[in-house]
């Protein structure tokens, strides 16, 4: 039981050591893997390896998300991730476009 104490006080103090830059590096992370989780698919299609588009429903949820942490971050004015979800919905929706009015 002690082993566990140590061990639980070792990964508090770690998670109190970490900072708000901590937080925000791996939130603007996990927004270029929001906007990257349908790029493998679509240039696949493009490059007519596959012929197969991205199921609609997960592609859907992904947009929305992103959508909701970008009315997130003009809320706070976070320019960073403004900039980086804007990009994102651009370079996505340009190659849809290709892909369609190819």
């Amino acid at each position: 039981m002690n082993n566990l104490n140590t061990v639980l006080a070792t990964c508090i103090s770690f998670l109190n050591g970490l900072s708000k830059a901590t937080a925000d590096t791996l939130a603007w992370i996990s927004i270029l893997i929001f906007n990257a989780a349908t790029i493998p698919t679509l240039v696949s299609v493009m490059a007519g390896n596959h012929n197969k588009m991205p199921p609609l429903d997960i592609a859907g949820m992904i947009w929305l998300g992103l959508l909701l942490y970008f009315v997130r971050s003009v809320i706070v004015k976070d320019m960073l991730m403004i900039f980086t979800i804007g990009a994102g919905f651009a370079i996505q929706s340009i190659l849809l476009g290709v892909i369609f009015f190819q």
